[in-house]
This record gives structure tokens, sequence and C-alpha cells, in this order.
């Protein structure tokens, strides 16, 4: 075989036929593909003969998968898996003599391990910090236990249970050993760094840093590259002034989740859908978007029991523990939302308006009808109401005890169900604005094409979840209302142009 075929041809070429095998082995995944078609490029160009500039074949293989999958690029797992490579080629460092000994050559493979996972580490930092808003502080004692263990143990096992079937017990019981340490690692205090999402010019100035403190560089111009990082690390999303709020309806389809930030604080309203036992909105949504911009609520009003406004509630009250909690279903009574409860922060008024004393009283009330009613509002008038599920019967009895209550923007109730939205309740708040929270094609055909008639009847401007994604408005702005779906508007979204708000009633 060694006179038909040449040794390198060989050798390079049953290298992918083995990456191809093993990828298809493993469920052929966008990972696999990229891999595989890098190393065939690799191959093909050293086997012609040609010596490429390591950027050259780089940008050579990026240009490969891009033309696979062009949304390749929309990929966290694309940006981390080019970076990582792409680093691993710059800081190459010279080959050393092969070593004799096998006690000596496993020395250099670790001292190669340690110094490849230091790498990446420092490296992709910033880049994790950018895509995800975290970073791992626990990530490289993970990797140097995970890594070793994976290749030359369960993947082995798993491989040659092929063959022999009982082996794949043997890899599942390897796997199974490593899972408590990893669980150990994650539960240690700071193992995960929380950081708020920068700019994208900042970003890629702490990408740019990360690279050049993991070159094999001088060290001026690797202090170059910390200095790059830290504004990250320092910067954090600009806040409403004193005596002002913002409220962002978050889109988590049909369900509720609202948050109130104020100069130096935070209010949750509802929690959001669960979907299932293994997902809500709470984990997949509102902690996401917490922490993407630096939040830790003082406070979290759940509006009642129902699965679409509480369905959250478990993850976000494990993630922020130290809370004040207030619902319309908790037993202990110091967490019982209750109209008459005041606060200020900030020169901004909260304010619980139901349920009161005997609707607690009352338990042949439904969960709706026990919504807790939130009053936000500045002293230079400008307000919200946030309603829960509140059905009409409530609203008119809110609307009757306080005639002369007017609201700058009104959270529709029960997601705009022919059952609330009262034209008692309009006629008194007499809303600039009203969002509604409601899931696309929702089953319940929320908003109710009544209640749509009532808002256009009146001349108020409304917005809805699956047209606006989630809706940014500001008291000291109150003119202005913010849809991500159009401000960041892709190719694939429908234009949804938004109707000016009316002047401000007398």
């Amino acid at each position: 075989m060694a006179r038909r075929w040449p040794l390198p041809w060989v050798a390079g070429w049953g290298g992918v036929a083995c990456a191809v095998g093993y990828a298809v082995f493993s469920g052929w995944g966008v990972p696999s593909q990229r891999t595989v078609l890098m190393l065939a490029l690799v191959v093909g160009l050293r086997l012609s003969g040609r010596r490429w500039p390591w950027p050259a074949v780089w940008l050579l293989a990026m240009a490969a998968v891009l033309a696979l999958d062009p949304w390749a690029l929309l990929s966290a797992g694309f940006w981390l898996s080019f970076v990582a490579v792409g680093l691993l080629f710059a800081s190459d460092p010279a080959r050393e003599a092969p070593a004799s000994g096998l006690a000596w050559r496993g020395a250099q493979a670790l001292k190669r391990l340690l110094r490849e996972q230091a790498l990446m580490t420092v490296a992709l930092a910033p880049l994790t910090l950018l895509l995800f808003g975290q970073v791992s502080l626990v990530g490289l004692a993970a990797n140097l236990i995970a890594i070793p263990w994976v290749t030359l143990v369960v993947t082995p096992l798993a491989l040659l249970g092929l063959l022999a079937p009982p082996l794949w017990t043997a890899a599942a019981g390897a796997v199974d050993a490593l899972v408590p340490l990893l669980q150990w690692l994650a539960a240690w205090p700071g193992a995960v760094l929380h950081r708020p999402v920068p700019p994208l010019p900042l970003a890629l100035a702490a990408v740019v840093g990360g690279v050049l403190l993991a070159m094999r560089l001088p060290a001026v111009v690797r202090a170059a590259g910390a200095w790059l990082v830290l504004p990250v690390l320092l910067w954090a999303p600009p806040r409403p002034p004193e005596g002002a709020f913002e409220l962002l309806a978050l889109d988590v389809g049909q369900g509720g989740a609202v948050l109130v930030r104020t100069a130096r604080h935070a209010l949750l309203y509802d929690t959001g859908p669960a979907w299932s036992p293994e997902a809500d909105a709470g984990e997949r949504i509102v902690l996401p978007l917490l922490r993407a911009l630096g939040e830790r609520p003082d406070t979290v009003v759940v509006s009642h029991r129902d699965s679409d406004h509480s369905g959250g509630a478990k993850a976000v009250r494990a993630a922020f523990a130290q809370a004040r909690w207030l619902s319309s279903y908790d037993e202990a009574p110091a967490n019982h939302c209750l109209a008459g409860q005041r606060w200020t922060w900030d020169g901004v008024d909260f304010e619980i308006l139901h349920p009161g004393p005997e609707a607690w009283a009352n338990r042949g009330l439904s969960t709706n009808a026990m919504s807790c009613v939130l009053r936000v509002a500045t002293r230079q008038g400008a307000s919200a109401w946030l309603t829960g599920d509140l059905p009409a019967a409530q609203e008119v009895r809110l609307a009757l005890e306080r005639p002369s209550e007017r609201a700058t923007l009104l959270l529709a109730p029960h997601h705009g169900s022919a059952s609330s939205s009262s034209p008692v309740l309009l006629n008194s708040l007499r809303p600039r604005w009203v969002v509604v929270q409601s899931g696309y094609r929702n089953r319940f055909g929320h908003p109710a094409r009544v209640v749509v008639e009532r808002y256009e009847a009146r001349g108020i401007p409304w917005v809805e979840s699956p047209r606006c994604g989630a809706a940014t408005w500001r008291s000291d702005r109150p003119d202005e209302l913010r849809c991500e779906r159009v401000a960041g508007r892709r190719y694939w979204h429908q234009d949804v142009p938004l109707a000016p708000a009316p002047p401000a009633a007398d």
C-alpha cells in the first residue's frame, strides 16, 4: 500500500475520513460540520504543496463555512470556534525538540494543555461577555478536568460500545462520575461573573483586548489589551434621571412581565409564563434580560397565581432571593399586595390599588379578580397602571373610586380580553398609550376585536407584543414608545408603523 499511495496522502485524507466518521457518529451537528470542512481545507492545501500563511487558511475556512451556511454569522458557536482556532494559529509557539521518555512527553502534553486552556480562558472571556453577558470564573478548572476525561475515557468507551454494547454502560458511568464534580464547581460562590451587555463598539474593543492579552507579544502591548478590556468591566447601562422611571414590557408571548426602573431601583411586575416543567419565561427571557441590563430587582410583584403571570417566579426567586416579594396568593401576610401600600424610589411613587382587605376576605373571588394593580407615578403627572388580569367589575370599581385619576400608559388588563378594558375604565383613565402583552396567534384571540374598537374609538394608540416586541416607555418622554421589532427591525420583519400619540388630555 505504501508503494501505491504516498504516506502523507493516506495520513491526511485518512484523518479527514476518520473526522467525517466521528462527526456522523456524534450527530453531524453544525460545529462538527465546520470542523470537518476546516480540516479538509487545511489537508488539501498542505498536500497540494501550498504553504499559505495562517490568516489566509483561517479566512478561507471561514469563507467556506459561510458559503455552506450564511446564517452561521448569527451563531455564537461560529464566532467562538473561529476566534479560538485563530488564536491557536496566532499564538502557536515554536516547536520543541521531541522529548524522550514517557514521563517527559506526558509533562510536555500537560504543559500544552495548561497553556491552551489558559489562552482560551483569557482570550475568549470578552467574547463570551459580548455573546452571553457572563464569564465563567471556574471554566479553566472545569476544562482541565473534563477535557482529558471525556477525550481519554468517555469517547473511547462510547466508540467501542459499537462493538461491545456493555461498554456504553461504562461510558454512561464515566459521565455520571464527572457531572457531580462539575456541578460542585458551578455551585461555588462567584463561579460566574455577570456583567451588563455593553454597546457593540466597547464589546469589539474588549475582544481585541482579550486577543492582545493572549498573544505572544511584548508586555507593553499586552498592557494595552488590558486597558481595552477595562471599559467593558466598568460599563453600566444608562438609567432614568431622578424623578423619572422607565417601563419595559417584555415580549414573553401569551403572558405578562414588566420591568420598571428608576434612577437607582428596579421592580419586576409578573414573571412570564411557564411552558412546561422544564421551561419557563423566567429562566429563558426574564433573567437573561435582567442580567443584560445589570439589574437586581428590589421588589417583585406577581399579580396573581395564573401560570402565564407566575410561571417564571421560581427561577426569578432563586436568582434574586434578596428581593421583596408581593403577590395576591402568598400564604404569608407580609407578602400580600394590599391596597394602600405605598413607597417612593428616587422621586417616583409606587402604590398598590387592588386588592383591598375586603377582597382578601372574600375567598370566592377568582384569581383574576385578585390581581395586584400597581400604579407608578411621577410628581410631574406621568403615570402607568399595571393591572394583571383584572376583570371589568373590579375595573369599574377602581375607576369609580378614583374619578379624577389619569394614566399616561395602561398595561391592557387581561391581555386585551373582551371581559376587560371596560369603557368606564378607559373613559376615566384616558390613557395616552395602551400596551397589550399577548402571544402571536394565541388561542384566546387576544386582544379581542371589541376591545381594539374601544381603543380606536377613543383615539388611544395601542401596541401588541407580536407586532411590537418588547415595548419601552419613559415618563420623561411620555409621547414616545419604542418597539424593539420596529427599532431593531430585520429584513424578515414586517414593518409596523405606530400611530403618533394624541396630545395630553386636559
